[in-house]
């Protein structure tokens, strides 16, 4: 499986990462998000929504888990970071969401990676060298065959 390698230097251009990868998402796609406390993962959600032609304010779920925004699909927001096991992910019931034709983002993926579906886009982040700057792997390489 190929990764792509991307460097970012503002949430600005994160955004515009996210909302280049949207374009290549269909209705079902997982988008597993991994990294630190302000690595951009929410910004990365935020430039993927605006690809996926969501008007509203993409929100950190942080405390309602799940946020669900209209766009050319549903776009489902979800954040395990206050959730302590994989049995109880299991009881979010991301599958029906998957069921009703979205897309599916998942901040803090590395709490549940074992009940992510294999097929699922896993995009991890860590910090570069300057302030803003982010390096972002993507993994399978979306753009692989052709850009």
């Amino acid at each position: 499986m190929k990764t792509r390698i991307v460097r970012s230097g503002s949430p600005a251009e994160t955004r515009a990462i996210a909302r280049r990868l949207a374009q290549r998402l269909d209705a079902g796609a997982v988008v597993a998000l991994f990294g630190p406390l302000g690595a951009g993962k929410t910004e990365f959600v935020r430039g993927a929504a605006l690809g996926l032609g969501v008007s509203d304010v993409v929100r950190s779920p942080g405390y309602t888990l799940i946020n669900e925004y209209r766009g050319r699909v549903p776009v489902f927001h979800v954040d395990f970071y206050r959730i302590r096991s994989e049995s109880q992910m299991a009881t979010l019931g991301l599958e029906e969401y998957l069921e009703r034709g979205g897309v599916l983002f998942i901040e803090w993926a590395e709490r549940g990676e074992g009940i992510l579906p294999e097929s699922a886009i896993r995009v991890r982040f860590s910090p570069g060298e300057r302030e803003n700057e982010r390096i972002i792997e993507i993994a399978p390489d979306p753009w692989a065959e052709g850009e």
